[in-house]
């Protein structure tokens, strides 16, 4: 089964320095229908402008991941670590039992672009910490590359969930597979350009949840695609919007 969303179907906040896409429900945009998809819990496609950003604040029980997709972020937290996040870097959060933080765009002159997505952890209380890393750009280039999976396995981060984050890059006619298991979930999320999944148009800001069925991604443009595979079984169970 795949459900698409449309981008102009998402929550939307609005600062004079800062347009949030929300997919899922986060601050005051509130959708029953739209909570999680098993444990992903936010996916927040972010634009940020110069010198600008979100000044400290807390978390906790949350693996926050942060993507860029152009531009800088410049992080801070209570912890002492200090640093930044560039295109193709991943950055895993783990706000664990409590961690407060800030973000910013460090340009005076170039807007900044990030998704920010929170998965809920295994186990609560965890220990804060970080975890960062730059991939090579080419290595997603047709395919579904791995950025995090729940053991750290070969070149990727760790996180505390059954949880698998990969992300694509396709030219026009390129197209990349990914088989979704018995009992769980994937969410696809087009982060710029525009694909076809098993047939459907999709375009910058649109995602789809797919369970029950392998997908087949083709590019109609040059596009960046982030695809999370998490377990929808057990306490995660969340078919057609509904949660235990």
């Amino acid at each position: 089964m795949i459900r698409i969303r449309r981008a102009e179907e998402r929550g939307v906040g609005q600062r004079i320095w800062l347009k949030s896409y929300h997919t899922f429900s986060f601050g005051e945009y509130l959708d029953p229908q739209q909570m999680r998809f098993g444990p992903l819990r936010v996916l927040n496609d972010d634009l940020v402008a110069p010198g600008a950003g979100f000044p400290t604040h807390p978390h906790r029980d949350a693996e926050v991941i942060t993507y860029v997709l152009r531009g800088v972020v410049e992080h801070r937290d209570s912890e002492g670590n200090h640093g930044t996040i560039q295109p193709f870097e991943i950055q895993r959060m783990r706000a664990g039992r409590g961690i407060a933080h800030s973000e910013f765009n460090p340009s005076e002159t170039e807007p900044l672009h990030l998704l920010q997505i929170w998965i809920l952890p295994e186990r609560t209380g965890l220990t804060p910490g970080y975890a960062q890393k730059r991939f090579d750009p080419e290595a997603r280039h047709g395919r579904f590359l791995p950025v995090l999976t729940p053991t750290g396995e070969g070149e990727t981060l760790d996180i505390a969930q059954d949880a698998t984050m990969r992300v694509a890059r396709l030219d026009p006619g390129q197209t990349a597979d990914h088989l979704v298991e018995e009992g769980r979930g994937v969410y696809l999320h087009v982060a710029t350009g525009a694909v076809t999944l098993n047939g459907q148009p999709m375009k910058a800001g649109d995602g789809a949840r797919v369970t029950g069925e392998a997908l087949r991604v083709e590019g109609g443009e040059t596009s960046e695609l982030v695809l999370l595979d998490v377990t929808l079984s057990g306490s995660w169970a969340e078919l057609e919007g509904r949660t235990e």
